[in-house]
Order: C-alpha cells, then structure tokens, then sequence
C-alpha cells in the first residue's frame, strides 16, 4: 500500500473525512514520527509496532560490480519492531 492509498482509503471508509482533510493528517502523523526519529527519540504505537534509531558502525563492504573493499562510514538507521497484535494478526493469516 502507498501513501496515496492509504489517504483514498481513509477518506473512502469515513464519509466526514474528505481527501484534503486525510491528506493532512497523514502527512501530519508520518511528519511527527520523522520528526520524533530525526531528534533520536522512539516511536511507539501500541499494537502495531515500535520505530527506534539504531546506530551502524563502520564496517567493510564489498563492491559487487568490481570486488573492490569499499569502507562505509558509521550510520543511523531506523529500526522497527512489530507489535505482539501485528505480528499474531499476520501469522494467523
């Protein structure tokens, strides 16, 4: 699912909620949980899931067209945990 689908969608299955309307929030959540990531803090969101930033350090990598050792600097990435409902829903599935 896209982004864009997920607005249609919203907007779709509550009749008070136009497209602009869900276009904003939306883009408001998505824009709080990066906001709330870029400052290192943590996301959770009961039921589904939890978003942290975890730290990469450097490491050697391998070029896979030429084999040549390439060095990757250290790294923040986001990780994400599925929630114990999710992770039931989609096994049960």
């Amino acid at each position: 699912m896209t982004k864009s689908e997920l607005i249609k969608r919203i907007s779709d299955k509550y009749s008070t909620i136009n497209l602009r309307d869900a276009t904003i929030i939306v883009e408001t959540i998505f824009d709080e949980i990066s906001n709330t990531l870029e400052q290192g803090g943590r996301v959770e969101l009961r039921g589904f899931g939890s978003f942290t930033v975890r730290e990469r350090k450097s490491r050697k990598a391998r070029n896979p067209r030429t084999g040549e050792v390439v060095d990757l600097g250290a790294r923040n990435s986001v990780y994400f945990r599925a929630g114990k409902e999710l992770k039931e829903s989609v096994d049960h599935n």
